[in-house]
């Protein structure tokens, strides 16, 4: 169960140092879906000693002895001991270095104009800023350490970017950033690269009135090369094949977390058939394939919403920026919680063709490790709070290749030792 230790941090600044116990193997920060994980044995400068003075065995301060109470002689019924205690400066330290560098940020500045068309123009990016309590979440840490806790929400302070806002989007709602969605497609390729940037610019200004069911398929519009698109592995079925728009789902998967995680209705939202690196953490992605499967949320918010896509390729992160007006909701999405692991097949399965030239191997798919996997979304209103599950299942696949030859089998029941054949 992960335990909302934050609630308590305001209070911890007075405590005593805690003695060192049986500390977790390892401890997950959260916030919203960004996760990190911290393995306390990789930082020995948590861990100090000190002297702790006991009399007639109970904790006392000596009065004996003023400046060097390690060498003077124990009076009766004085002992002492050397303890561990953890530190909570080089713990501070520690989540800076290690997550803080990573997820802090300051906040953007941007202008939104809005031409008489109807056509929305930004100058600068609305990112908002965040910054982890470093302190706080020490504290948190201490805690969680001495009670064997493995998980903590990390206190995080927002703040709303420097807005100029035309009159005319103001009056339909559009005042603040609501929420960001945000992804990274670290390793990508140039072509899902470009992939990303020509999805993403679809995205750009568009506007979804208060109540409007958004569709991200309808507002995609066409994927082909007419489009801007080029190929790249997209899953299709039983395997994973360049097409058209490959990367595409790194754009909905974006779009997708900004407002699952803020609170917005999701009337559609399909997971990918198998675990994509991509969309760490498992549970949080949205595939899309128009015109069959795609993300819709419904805006129940009190205005309008815009939004502002953006990539940055130093970073390898995409955003999208959703402006409008904040209502009372309070959400907060936790996970991810995984079982019914399924470990890959290890048999390479082989497809005999004839389109590709015989006696060379083209791969169809990646060996990878199924699981079902849960987050849950806390949401509370004025109404009060409701809990809701987003399933996912990944499928465990096998190496998949295709092989080339002169002639296909004749026999269907062809097999080839340490391999799952198909005749096609």
């Amino acid at each position: 169960m992960r335990v909302r230790l934050f609630l308590i941090g305001s209070i911890l600044g007075a405590l005593a140092p805690f003695s060192v116990h049986a500390a977790p193997a390892s401890i997950t920060y959260s916030y919203e879906h960004h996760l990190f994980t911290l393995n306390p044995a990789r930082f020995p400068e948590w861990r100090s000693n000190a002297t702790e003075w006991l009399y007639k065995g109970l904790p006392a301060t000596p009065r004996f002895c003023e400046n060097d109470c390690e060498t003077v002689a124990l009076p009766k019924d004085w002992t002492k001991r050397t303890s561990v205690t953890w530190n909570k400066d080089a713990i501070a330290q520690s989540i800076e270095t290690e997550i803080g560098h990573a997820f802090d940020r300051e906040p953007g500045k941007v202008t939104i104009t809005q031409t008489s068309s109807g056509a929305v123009a930004f100058s600068g990016v609305g990112l908002t800023g965040r910054r982890i309590d470093t302190l706080s979440a020490a504290a948190l840490t201490l805690i969680a350490l001495e009670q064997n806790i493995s998980n903590i929400e990390l206190p995080v302070t927002i703040t709303q970017p420097e807005l100029q806002i035309d009159e005319s989007l103001k009056a339909m709602g559009i005042k603040e950033v609501v929420t960001i969605g945000e992804s990274r497609f670290l390793g990508s390729t140039k072509n899902r690269k470009h992939n990303i940037a020509v999805g993403l610019a679809k995205f750009n200004g568009h506007i979804i009135k208060k109540d409007e069911i958004f569709s991200f398929g309808e507002t995609l519009g066409p994927v082909d090369g007419r489009a801007g698109y080029l190929q790249e592995l997209v899953i299709k079925g039983d395997r994973t094949v360049p097409d058209y728009g490959g990367g595409l789902c790194q754009v909905s998967s974006t779009a997708y977390r900004g407002v699952w995680e803020y609170g917005f209705p999701i009337t559609q939202r399909k997971n990918h058939s198998y675990a994509v690196s991509y969309y760490f953490p498992q549970g949080t992605d949205a595939t899309v394939y128009p015109p069959n499967v795609d993300i819709k949320f419904k805006n129940d918010s009190p205005g309008a919403l815009l939004m502002q896509t953006h990539m940055d390729l130093a970073t390898s992160s995409a955003y999208f920026v959703y402006y409008g007006t904040k209502d009372n909701r309070k959400s907060s999405v936790v996970g991810p919680y995984i079982w019914s692991t399924r470990a890959a097949p290890t048999e390479r399965r082989i497809e005999y063709t004839t389109d590709i030239p015989p006696g060379t191997e083209k791969k169809l798919g990646e060996r990878v490790n199924g699981a079902s996997v849960s987050w849950f979304r806390i949401l509370e209103t004025g109404t009060g709070a409701n809990i809701e599950e987003t399933h996912s299942s990944y499928e465990a696949r096998p190496l998949f290749y295709q092989v080339g030859v002169v002639g296909l089998p004749t026999e269907s029941g062809a097999t080839l030792e340490g391999a799952d054949v198909i005749v096609n």
